[in-house]
């Protein structure tokens, strides 16, 4: 789903296709689950950028845009010189929080049987295309 769209057009009720393709990108759940271990419950720009290394300075304003624009973070922004901008999950995000410690969970728990697999796919691939050349 692209970040303009509001809501699918052909699917309209759907969740996967409105809620999920959304939340689920590349970043997002980097972010949220970034903000849920925070000490201070909040992340500076800067400090989520450090956290990140491999996300650019545009995908994550982007990122960060369409998480407020869904309601799953706030962004408060204090009048000083430099400018401070300061981002939270709202309560709603904060529901996310033990899904997210599942999944994280999970993640690392079948990671080395993942990339095993992928692994073992990616050379049969590679021998099957040697095959037919």
């Amino acid at each position: 789903m692209k970040r303009s769209t509001v809501e699918d057009v052909l699917f309209p009720a759907c969740p996967v296709r409105n809620i999920l393709a959304r939340l689920c990108d590349k970043w997002a759940l980097l972010v949220l689950y970034l903000l849920a271990r925070s000490q201070a419950g909040m992340l500076r720009f800067t400090e989520l950028k450090q956290a990140m290394p491999d996300i650019s300075q545009k995908m994550l304003a982007t990122t960060l845009r369409t998480l407020e624009e869904d309601g799953y973070i706030t962004r408060t922004l204090h009048a000083e010189v430099p400018p401070r901008v300061e981002y939270a999950l709202t309560a709603r995000a904060g529901t996310l929080r033990p899904i997210l410690e599942e999944l994280l969970a999970w993640a690392m728990e079948n990671m080395q049987a993942v990339m095993r697999d992928r692994k073992k796919a990616h050379e049969s691939k590679n021998e099957n295309k040697s095959r037919n050349e």
